[in-house]
């Protein structure tokens, strides 16, 4: 197969097309070597645009699921739901509820999605970050946008679904919980969880 660099814009092009999330559109670029069409047909060959699709479904069922780190300094639940409860009971989703909160327990998340984020932490966090490029001497005309993606890599870095997972950095668990879905059939979504470590509010 012939290969052809890819830009960004045709990562957001693709993802526009198939609504995909942005590490499967650029994963299907890279297998597909470049090509738009046979990335999209890809896509929708691995059922993750059916499984974007599904996100609006009620997803009642489910199950919580627990991991206390092994120096017992570190404990999670966490909610997961799915459509029925015969997906709620096999493996993949078992594993899938597992593997979320391990990750929660590393990654110590503040919420699960950007809305679950206080309005005032982000704005303190903006107004630090307008300081600290201020401060570097940036032209006033860059500033804001510099902010913007400081405070993009700030939810990155607290949003849950927009973590990188710690078994695999190039895939967010967000990207993680869509393909649940596509293999499921069903929507499945992080529905909250709570974190305890030892000497912490």
């Amino acid at each position: 197969m012939t290969k052809k660099e890819f830009t960004a814009k045709d990562v957001q092009d693709l993802r526009q097309r198939t609504g995909a999330g942005m590490m499967d559109a650029k994963k299907a670029l890279t297998e597909m070597g470049g090509d738009m069409d046979k990335a999209a047909d890809h896509l929708r060959a691995k059922g993750i645009v059916k499984a974007e699709k599904r996100a609006g479904r009620a997803a009642s069922e489910g199950s919580i699921g627990h991991y206390i780190h092994h120096n017992a300094k570190v404990g999670v639940m966490v909610e997961v739901n799915c459509e029925t409860d015969f997906v709620a009971r096999t493996d993949e989703f078992k594993q899938l509820v597992k593997d979320v909160a391990m990750h929660i327990a590393s990654a110590a998340p503040l919420a699960v999605d950007k809305d679950g984020v206080s309005a005032e932490l982000v704005a303190h966090e903006r107004l630090v970050f307008e300081q600290q490029v201020r401060e570097s001497g940036k032209p006033e005309n860059l500033v804001a946008k510099i902010v913007d993606g400081k405070v993009k890599s700030f939810y990155e870095e607290v949003v849950l679904l927009m973590q990188p997972w710690i078994r695999d950095k190039d895939k967010t668990i967000g990207d993680l919980v869509k393909e649940a879905s596509a293999k499921l059939g069903e929507n499945v979504v992080v529905k909250r969880f709570v974190r305890y470590q030892m000497g912490q509010e």
